[in-house]
């Protein structure tokens, strides 16, 4: 199973989500790397990742590197999706989450 990433606010109310159970993030994420500045190198795969709207300006500049390593359809439709998210949280001040395994 893929990670699922969501939309949410600070009480825990989701308000979109997109998941990835072909794991296509897995083979675009970097390694989680505690020394690395990346914050994509932070998602946990098997606990809960969050990024509040003041660092998703500069996930989203990570997030457009990853975007051109999808090539199928569907990777690219589930990076999309992600991108999305991300910057709806970030007009809205919500939350994204990464829900591990």
């Amino acid at each position: 199973m893929g990670l699922s990433i969501v939309r949410t606010d600070y009480s825990g109310k989701v308000f979109e989500r997109v998941d990835d159970p072909k794991n296509h993030l897995h083979r675009f994420l970097p390694p989680s790397d505690e020394d690395s500045a990346s914050l994509l190198a932070k998602i946990d795969w098997y606990g809960d990742t969050y990024f509040n709207y003041l660092q998703l300006k500069l996930f989203l500049q990570e997030w457009d590197q990853l975007e051109q390593l999808a090539q199928a359809p569907d990777e690219v439709e589930m990076v999309d999706a992600v991108q999305r998210l991300a910057k709806q949280c970030r007009e809205d001040r919500t939350l994204l989450r990464f829900i591990g395994d």
